[in-house]
């Protein structure tokens, strides 16, 4: 049992004997890979799920699963985390995130256990019920944020979001999540090999750094699918921009939470399917 991680596995990329064809020739060399792991979630000595992702800014990740998921409300819902890292022996190395949330929460969770099978990353696998599909998002605050948004603030996300994508480049395999101000200047990234695991841990951070979760945007290099779109709804995110296309769900979710969904996202254009106040 380790609870701190190498150099390698703290860039969440590991090295990889290839052999390269090109042109006709090949020859063996050593290619990246963005790092992907088994990491549980415990709450409150309960696991809770097993998610398969980069195994950094797990701290992050389990905060923002926890809020976006609706485990915790806030913040202050989460007493305490812990990080262990297990991979002494181990064919495959694993994280355990054990966190300790308030009784009310952790009350609420094992009720919601009660009518699940199981859980994974995917948002509605391991429902017993169609019913018990959450298709009621919260309705995001007007705070005037998208009346400040610069008219070319989506396409300065995307000229900077590259420059950001570290392991994205060294892997050529993983997605981001990035915040972005009414400028469309970005502060924070994230990148993982799920896409949902990024955003995650860029809500997680914003909670962590007591960020205002309606003062800025979202930029993700993923496609917008529900999940992701309801994630941003539960904190109160007022618009979600992707770089590749939404799915319908994704849309109808938008709009009965209020937010703006642009995706196709570039540098001179983009597509805007849910606007502002939407229902």
């Amino acid at each position: 049992m380790d609870d701190s991680l190498d150099d390698e596995q703290e860039r969440g990329v590991a090295e990889q004997q290839v052999r390269r064809w090109r042109g006709g020739s090949v020859e063996s060399t050593v290619d990246q890979v963005g790092q992907e792991w088994p990491v549980a979630l415990v709450f409150n000595g309960i696991s809770h799920a097993v998610m398969m992702c980069t195994p950094r800014e797990l701290e992050a990740f389990a905060v923002g699963f926890a809020i976006s998921e609706g485990i915790a409300e806030r913040g202050s819902d989460i007493r305490d985390i812990e990080v262990v890292f297990h991979r002494e022996g181990l064919a495959l190395p694993y994280a355990q995130v054990e966190l300790t949330i308030v009784q009310q929460a952790f009350a609420a969770l094992k009720e919601r256990r009660r009518a699940l099978a199981g859980r994974t990353g995917c948002g509605v696998c391991g429902i017993e019920s169609i019913d018990l599909l959450d298709l009621s998002p919260e309705r995001v605050p007007d705070t005037g944020f998208l009346a400040r948004l610069a008219p070319d603030a989506i396409a300065r996300a995307a000229h900077e979001l590259p420059s950001h994508q570290t392991l994205t480049r060294m892997t050529g395999g993983l997605h981001a999540a990035a915040w972005c101000d009414a400028q469309g200047a970005i502060s924070l990234a994230f990148e993982d090999v799920g896409r949902h695991n990024a955003l995650d841990k860029l809500i997680g951070r914003l909670v962590l750094d007591r960020v205002d979760t309606t003062s800025g945007f979202v930029f993700l290099s993923s496609r917008a699918s529900y999940e992701l779109v309801r994630k941003a709804a539960r904190v109160g995110i007022p618009m979600v921009a992707t770089i590749s296309a939404p799915s319908s769900l994704a849309i109808a979710i938008a709009r009965q939470a209020g937010i703006r969904l642009v995706s196709f996202c570039r540098e001179t254009s983009y597509v805007e399917y849910s606007p502002a106040g939407g229902d």
